[in-house]
């Protein structure tokens, strides 16, 4: 089942009351749906792919890396860094990624810990891995919290209904 990222008026009225130019391109645009991925370790790895790069770009190497490793960290951490790269992305974003995974491997960075962990906590333990940044900590822990809301919400639903 596709998610996607949740959002409604009130956050759009939020975002128009604070930028007019964005204000002016939501109304010209309207509610975009963006899928939200809920594995957090794939959606760190095709965060560093996506990076100033084309989403088609991004998207052919996210397939090629999906289909040489299937996005598992313990598959992907036995990957050298050239045939990371060999899927279309740079020597340095390769690195990034082989530093990902064998973070999620060694358990330096452990995804089942979030749920208990402030946001801070967690860029802190992000930041700490070469090539993730603030920026990409708060852009995963925005999608991740989403997911976590869109979750429970659907879950407080099921059991009403149930």
């Amino acid at each position: 089942m596709t998610k996607y990222f949740e959002y409604g008026e009130t956050e759009l009225a939020h975002l128009r009351k604070k930028d007019k130019k964005l204000g002016s391109a939501i109304d010209r645009i309207g509610m975009i749906r963006r899928e939200v991925n809920p594995n957090l370790f794939s959606s760190l790895v095709e965060s560093i792919i996506g990076q100033q790069i084309s989403n088609k770009a991004a998207a052919t190497v996210c397939r090629r890396l999906h289909e040489l490793c299937g996005m598992d960290s313990h598959r992907l951490n036995a990957l050298t860094v050239e045939e990371i790269q060999a899927c279309g992305t740079s020597t340095r974003k390769a690195s990034y990624i082989k530093n990902i995974a064998e973070a999620a491997v060694t358990k330096v960075i452990d995804f089942d810990t979030f749920p208990e962990k402030t946001d801070e906590e967690i860029i802190k333990t992000l930041t700490a891995i070469k090539g993730i940044g603030v920026w990409t900590s708060e852009m995963l822990l925005m999608a991740y919290r989403a997911f976590q809301v869109s979750e429970s919400h659907l879950d407080y639903h099921l059991h009403r209904e149930g």
